[in-house]
């Protein structure tokens, strides 16, 4: 394992981490409690430190199965967790629609106190507004509250997790992040949809604060597993990715036919790996979150390092099919490519 600097704090994290949602909700097909809690600790075995989190997740029992799973341990791992969804006052919501969000600073007291005591903490490491639009990133009174919180000892650092679906919106959001609070933001990211890295990964070096990627698979597209043949589990987020039929068989298609054309790239590694490497390749990019729901993922992911390294002509030579996408005419929304 790679451990990174979490530039803009004082914490250092695993290059690869572990998005607590695949094992804390329904979303990745993972219903059994045991093994997801098998699956966070054989991750801290594997070398992997940095388990990102949020009070939203099942409504708070994502972070009780961490503590249950690492509890023992905390001293030695990195909490993220995220706050911002009023999870008590608003019950889950079909479909995955967000909750409203409460960002004043008594609500953010109150978030922070419950995840203090669903995770059996006396302080949270990186903690994250959770999906902010801009307007949340310019309250002054927020901000001021997470310095006091920091001054308590309550946290050790905070930033921003944006989303939840990548939308362009969310450059702004990011810039607003880094470059006005001086915060690490996550973002979605991956070699096949690098709209917000590309804008917001120099502003986050000129500052010199970290970027997180999570979806670095592309939901599922760079793992290897995927044919148009594949369909999804009840309950999976990917069903409600895509808005008709249509778009969603013309994402699954186009995204293939680009897998495709990377396979000159994956000897010596895994595409799942290459993946991981790419994702990583900037040196701004603290941590990767793939999707970790069964043993044989986690294996792989944490040996990305023991792999062939990606070298730059290779990652030069993505950049290229990148930029012409592929030389197909559909993004992976199913939206027409100007050309």
């Amino acid at each position: 394992m790679e451990y990174r600097e979490l530039k803009g704090t004082d914490l250092t994290v695993s290059a690869v981490g572990f998005g607590v949602w695949t094992v804390g909700t329904t979303w990745w097909g993972v219903k059994d409690e045991g093994m997801g809690k098998r699956l966070l600790r054989e991750a801290f075995e594997a070398g992997v430190t940095y388990f990102d989190n949020a009070d939203t997740y099942a409504s708070g029992r994502a972070e009780e199965m961490q503590r249950e799973a690492l509890g023992d341990v905390r001293e030695k791992i990195v909490i993220g967790t995220k706050f911002g969804y009023d999870i008590y006052n608003n019950p889950d919501r079909p479909g995955q629609q967000e909750r409203p969000h409460d960002w004043s600073p008594a609500y953010l007291r109150k978030a922070l106190e419950g995840s203090l005591k669903r995770l059996g903490t006396d302080y949270i490491d990186f903690y994250q507004l959770h999906n902010p639009r801009v307007d949340a990133i310019a309250l002054d009174d927020l901000w001021a509250e997470l310095d006091t919180l920091k001054a308590e000892g309550l946290i050790r650092a905070y930033g921003t997790a944006l989303g939840p679906a990548l939308n362009e919106r969310q450059i702004e959001e990011g810039i607003a992040s880094v470059r006005d609070r001086h915060a690490p933001t996550q973002i979605i990211y991956n070699l096949l949809e690098q709209a917000l890295g590309e804008k917001i990964l120099p502003v986050a070096e000129a500052e010199g604060v970290s970027i997180v990627a999570r979806v670095p698979h592309a939901s599922g597209l760079l793992e290897g597993y995927m044919t148009l043949d594949t369909e999804f589990e009840p309950g999976d987020h990917r069903n409600w990715r895509m808005t008709t039929n249509a778009k969603k068989k013309a994402w699954m298609e186009d995204g293939l036919k680009k897998v495709e054309d990377l396979q000159p790239f994956v000897a010596g590694r895994t595409i799942g790996q290459l993946a991981l490497q790419f994702a990583l390749h900037s040196p701004m990019m603290a941590s990767v979150l793939p999707n970790i729901y069964d043993e044989k993922g986690l294996k792989e992911y944490v040996a990305a390092f023991d792999a062939a390294p990606l070298t730059d002509d290779e990652y030069n030579a993505i950049q290229r099919l990148y930029r012409d996408n592929f030389g197909l005419t559909h993004d992976l929304r199913g939206q027409a490519v100007a050309r």
